[in-house]
């Protein structure tokens, strides 16, 4: 056996043993009965511990000096297992260990304060959390900016400098164009209860529509949506709003983005570094493409309003065109998941730069609150009314997962991208999609992005699909003539 078949071999089982930690998680969020809190952070904890082990086993790096790559398959992986390597060599085991134990209970805790409405309650294992990321980012950053040692983690090769000069140039034309079109009447928004069942039922219809495979996946609630797996065992989480059903609907649609990346990825990839999505960013750009350029066009709301009609009955607007505007009503609200095309990136913004304080240090944990509900009244122009429409409104923190809230926005900038390369590729799209056919786009971004899972690095994936760099400028035309369209600018 060559050294490179000896290392994939060993790395096969340890990508296994990684999918085994994730559907801990997935159980954790949707099925565990609440008692069992404490005996799953041991059960992370010791997955953790193995999983550190082979990482930084002697074998990898005696095998990674002594491998060949025949072909770009066999460089690509060993380019991520060098990387895996090196990264967590520098992060002692014990530390690796106290972060998955330590995430596993902050997160019961969060939960419990979000529904309490209780920020004191969580401060203290928030400042734990904090403490024990930082020790890990200076660990790996040795003499280069921490945040960047977390953003890698999420986004390779992405620093917090780059996109924090991207998001420079996001902000003056979004907050311009948010600015407009609050100055003009805005168009209906639904009213009255929707029935969750019926809801459930159009969710499944736009999975499948979408091209998510059931006999490879499942459809669960969650208090906060997410996508859990790779390869072959792929689940989704969504929710219910008796007066929002779109919080539904496009929960689903965002989250088949990212099951059918997963469930699209070459099945020789299957159980390899190559098997999974390349970063969060490319993964947030399929989430991001399916729900709102696909799922919230003209074409494809047409489709969605004949179903909310089946299911429904008369829901009060009047008809396709009405209902298009619907969808896409700009109005202010307080949660990231929810918001609108326009002010989504607004939501991420402040995030990125209050957690870039954080770890920096420039921010104490016990003055978060008063920070984000500034940055929130600054932005949006209206005050936070709860913790649960603030600083508690998002799982990430309690979890750990620090640098992962840029690539939301990283995300819509790649889908900007590639909705204008997918148009340009596939004409009369809109006939389809007035269907409720995805297939053609879908098959689009599975055929040129999708099945090479991690084989390019984050960028040169984009840019293979696009076949140019990619840029802001496609996302901020698009929303300008989408938007402008609808409120008539």
């Amino acid at each position: 056996m060559s050294a490179y078949d000896a290392l994939m071999q060993f790395q096969r089982e340890t990508e296994a043993l990684g999918q085994i930690a994730g559907r801990l998680g997935w159980d954790q969020e949707t099925m565990m009965p609440d008692a069992a809190t404490p005996q799953r952070a041991e059960e992370h904890g010791a997955m953790a511990n193995i999983l550190h082990a082979r990482r930084i086993d002697p074998r990898v790096g005696e095998w990674l000096d002594q491998a060949e790559a025949a072909d770009e398959v066999a460089a690509a992986n060993l380019r991520h297992i060098r990387r895996s390597f090196e990264r967590t060599a520098k992060v002692p085991a014990a530390l690796a260990a106290e972060l998955a134990k330590t995430t596993s209970l902050a997160h019961r805790v969060w939960a419990q304060a979000r529904a309490d409405e209780d920020v004191a309650s969580f401060l203290p294992m928030l400042q734990k959390v904090v403490d024990l990321r930082r020790q890990e980012a200076a660990a790996i950053a040795g003499n280069t900016d921490p945040y960047d040692a977390l953003l890698d983690d999420y986004e390779p090769g992405a620093t917090g400098a780059s996109l924090g000069a991207m998001f420079a140039a996001l902000r003056p034309r979004l907050v311009a164009l948010r600015a407009a079109i609050l100055d003009r009447p805005a168009p209906a928004a639904l009213s009255g209860t929707f029935d969750e069942a019926a809801q459930l039922a159009i969710s499944c219809k736009l999975a499948l529509a979408f091209g998510y495979s059931l006999d490879n996946g499942r459809i669960d609630k969650a208090v906060h949506p997410f996508c859990s797996g790779s390869g072959l065992d792929v689940r989704i989480t969504t929710r219910t709003n008796l007066t929002d059903p779109f919080n539904c609907f496009y929960s689903t649609i965002h989250e088949v983005g990212h099951a059918t990346y997963e469930q699209g990825i070459d099945a020789a990839h299957l159980l390899t570094p190559l098997g999974a999505g390349v970063s969060m960013g490319v993964h947030e750009s399929q989430s991001r493409i399916y729900e709102n350029q696909l799922g919230r066009s003209r074409a494809f709301t047409g489709w969605l309003y004949g179903q909310m009609r089946d299911q429904f009955g008369d829901f009060g607007i009047a008809d396709e065109e009405a209902f298009y505007a619907t969808v896409n009503r700009v109005s202010d609200g307080f949660i990231r998941t929810e918001a609108d095309e326009v002010q989504y990136n607004l939501h991420v913004l402040l995030r990125f730069d209050l957690e870039r304080a954080l770890i920096s240090g420039d921010l104490a944990v016990g003055d978060l609150e008063a920070a984000w509900n500034d940055r929130f009244a600054a932005d949006f122009g209206f005050a936070v009314d709860k913790p649960s429409n603030g600083v508690l409104q998002d799982v990430h923190w309690s979890e750990g997962l620090f640098g992962y809230f840029p690539t939301y926005t990283l995300g819509n900038v790649y889908a900007g991208c590639l909705h204008e390369a997918l148009r340009q590729a596939v004409p009369g799209l809109d006939d389809d999609l007035a269907r409720g056919d995805t297939s053609r786009a879908t098959g689009w971004l599975r055929e040129n992005l999708q099945q090479f899972g991690g084989l390019r690095t984050p960028v040169a994936t984009v840019t293979h699909a696009i076949g140019a760099q990619p840029s802001e400028a496609p996302l901020l035309d698009y929303l300008e003539e989408k938007f402008g369209q609808i409120y008539g600018l």
